[in-house]
């Protein structure tokens, strides 16, 4: 296993990653800054082991969904395209330099914290659903951003249906769902590569399954809005300093 510098600040942090995943969905984007500013892994391979990580949580939510099994089957098509387009972009991550790859998670640690603050805002009247065409385009898009900057999926597949337009129950099953393959596929495609240490892969996942579970507990008892502010102001001024190193 890939030695880590400051191991005792880098675990409980990733502990800490997912329960923030577990009280407001949006923590994950933690992951990758943590082990590599942190931990001292390099970028493309704390990608990688993120990838992997995710699958453990990822698997844990697949069980409910099969009580709505309906909704889900909807899914397949963003599914399929989440699976091919995680596969390309764990492809590119070998081909991009640190300095584009850094540029991709910061953009992605700007979203989510601007998402949390300003979520999209729910659709007052129905609206079409999504063709079968625009869901698999959508899911390769999802698939090849969540690749290149070691995430679930979620962060991604949600905020975009919402501000599609589409149901938030169909959104949240559609981002829970998305999280597997793209873990599935990414993480295949960096240990063909040679850039994914299984062990530290399998250690994040576990803590942060652990840590998501006691997140889901703890916000029970909380102002889950109030919670997510906090996050996201949490994951912007990451972004800031992540920002700051780009330019230094």
């Amino acid at each position: 296993m890939m030695a880590l510098a400051n191991i005792w600040i880098v675990l409980p942090t990733v502990l800490l990653a997912g329960g923030l995943i577990g009280a407001s969905g949006i923590g994950g984007v933690l992951l990758v800054p943590v082990l590599t500013k942190l931990g001292g892994v390099s970028l493309p391979q704390a990608i990688a082991a993120a990838s992997l990580g995710f699958a453990l949580p990822a698997l844990v939510v697949l069980g409910p969904l099969r009580r709505q099994r309906a909704m889900a089957a909807r899914c397949i098509p963003l599914l399929l395209g989440a699976l091919a387009g995680s596969a390309a972009g764990a492809l590119v991550v070998g081909w991009l330099s640190v300095t584009a790859l850094m540029l991709g998670v910061t953009l992605l640690v700007f979203f989510a914290g601007w998402r949390g603050l300003y979520p999209p805002a729910v659709a007052a009247a129905p609206v079409e659903p999504l063709s079968m065409t625009a869901l698999l385009a959508l899911g390769v898009l999802v698939g090849v951003g969540s690749a290149l900057t070691g995430t679930g999926g979620p962060v991604l597949v949600i905020p975009l249906l919402m501000l599609l337009r589409q149901p938030v129950s169909f959104a949240v099953v559609a981002g829970q769902a998305s999280q597997f393959p793209v873990a599935l596929a990414s993480s295949t495609v960096h240990a063909l590569e040679g850039r994914l240490d299984l062990w530290l892969a399998l250690i994040c996942g576990l803590l942060m399954l652990v840590g998501s579970i006691a997140g889901q507990r703890v916000a029970a008892g909380l102002d889950t809005r109030q919670l997510q502010r906090m996050v996201s102001v949490v994951l912007l001024a990451v972004g800031a300093w992540f920002a700051w190193l780009l330019l230094a």
